[in-house]
């Protein structure tokens, strides 16, 4: 499903990614563990062309994301192009980014309305049973500010759903929550994992990797130093560096 190849990212001097090579299947959990600064945020940000690669590709679903192929060139699609694309790709961030003027229920009709142009009754059922799948049915007329950070957290997973995305991209979900919101959100990531929605999540949630994930990744320094199943990854890694950074993280 998402296909990530010899992928390169600088900022002037500083290399970010430096050659990432990542697979994910259809219906497979992959996470992404790494120190700061390690490139995770700037990979998933790169797989939905929020940035723009300096080489390599990514395509998901065999359609190659913000370019297209001329001969053994690639050319950049039209920004019309590239929201088309976006709008097949869920991504949650870390501040929750919910529109604050719209209610619950806006902020998760708006793209599929506004981007994917559906009918308003399909959207509007959609989203009933979004809220219902997140819990929080009962929200869907208040605003963002009305709201414990998980709850919006949970918002933003369902208009990242809404979309009917064929992968959703998580980036450090839990990390500006209070440690007893976290589980909500965790337990709403853990039935989308159940029900086979694609995902790659950056996360420094060890044991959520340990139980959804089917591929655990360690990024570092912009190369995957190590990648495999959560029990090969986290409770015997053959690299040193992975070992390290898990044991001042476990």
């Amino acid at each position: 499903m998402v296909d990530v190849r010899g992928v390169h990212k600088s900022y002037g001097p500083l290399e970010v990614l430096r050659g990432v090579d990542l697979r994910v299947g259809a219906g497979e959990v992959t996470v992404v563990l790494g120190p700061s600064g390690s490139g995770k945020s700037t990979l998933l940000r790169a797989v939905n062309h929020l940035e723009k690669i300096d080489r390599g590709f990514v395509a998901i679903d065999g359609e190659l994301i913000g370019y297209r192929r001329s001969g053994d060139r690639l050319h950049e699609l039209k920004e019309r192009e590239i929201l088309r694309q976006r709008s097949r790709i869920g991504f949650v961030f870390q501040s929750f980014n919910l529109f604050p003027h719209l209610t619950v229920r806006q902020n998760v009709a708006e793209a599929p309305l506004s981007a994917q142009r559906r009918p308003r009754e399909e959207v509007e059922e959609l989203t009933a049973e979004l809220l219902d799948r997140v819990g929080l049915r009962d929200k869907a007329d208040a605003y963002p500010r009305q709201l414990s950070g998980g709850q919006q957290q949970r918002v933003a997973i369902a208009r990242a759903l809404a979309l009917r995305p064929k992968v959703i991209l998580f980036d450090e979900p839990t990390s500006a929550l209070d440690p007893e919101l976290v589980g909500e959100v965790l337990e709403v990531m853990r039935d989308l994992a159940r029900s086979g929605t694609t995902m790659i999540v950056v996360t420094h949630e060890i044991g959520f990797a340990r139980e959804v994930a089917d591929t655990v990744v360690f990024l570092d320094e912009g190369l995957i130093v190590e990648q495999g199943p959560p029990a090969q990854v986290l409770d015997a890694p053959r690299h040193e560096r992975t070992r390290a950074f898990l044991g001042k993280v476990l």
